[in-house]
């Protein structure tokens, strides 16, 4: 069970990265773009900033999400290393069960705000407000998903094979 939760896993934060990747990519374009418009050709876009905000937002939450499984995310260990073992895996059992609490909220509360604003549509780029929130859920279930992973592989004594280095 813990070796297909991994490899599920691992392929979602491969692909939650790659996403971040992309996004930060066409983000940079996108605000390239903007600058060269409105200085060097005096005619500033008005769909740039809007889409600059939007996949913004939807790099930085994948992005998170891969964090989580790959623990480059920030945490501070100060009274966990300073614990006695055993309160020290109870410690960072809790951590990982408060983690994925915020991540189910997120999963939750986004799709919320995906129902809630999915008619809406946004003038500049001629998308539904709720496209904006989509990465708000699906990044939630990523956290929620790879914080259980790391809670179950840390009580049993395992350690989560990074994707990458």
């Amino acid at each position: 069970m813990l070796r297909a939760l991994g490899l599920v896993s691992a392929a979602l934060s491969r692909l939650a990265f790659g996403m971040s990747v992309l996004g930060l990519l066409a983000m940079t374009a996108t605000i390239a773009w903007q600058v060269i418009a409105r200085y060097g050709l005096n005619a500033a876009p008005a769909w740039t900033e809007q889409a600059g905000l939007f996949l913004m937002i939807w790099f930085i939450l994948f992005a998170a999400a891969a964090g989580v499984r790959e623990r480059f995310h920030i945490r501070l260990t100060l009274l966990q290393d300073g614990a006695a073992p055993e309160l020290r895996r109870v410690m960072v059992l809790a951590s990982h069960l408060v983690v994925l609490g915020f991540g189910l909220a997120m999963a939750v509360g986004g799709a919320g705000l995906v129902a809630q604003t999915w008619s809406h549509v946004i003038p500049t780029l001629g998308v539904p407000r709720g496209a904006i929130y989509l990465p708000v859920a699906a990044a939630g279930g990523m956290i929620a998903l790879f914080a259980a992973e790391q809670a179950i592989a840390d009580w049993t004594g395992n350690r989560v094979a990074p994707t990458w280095s």
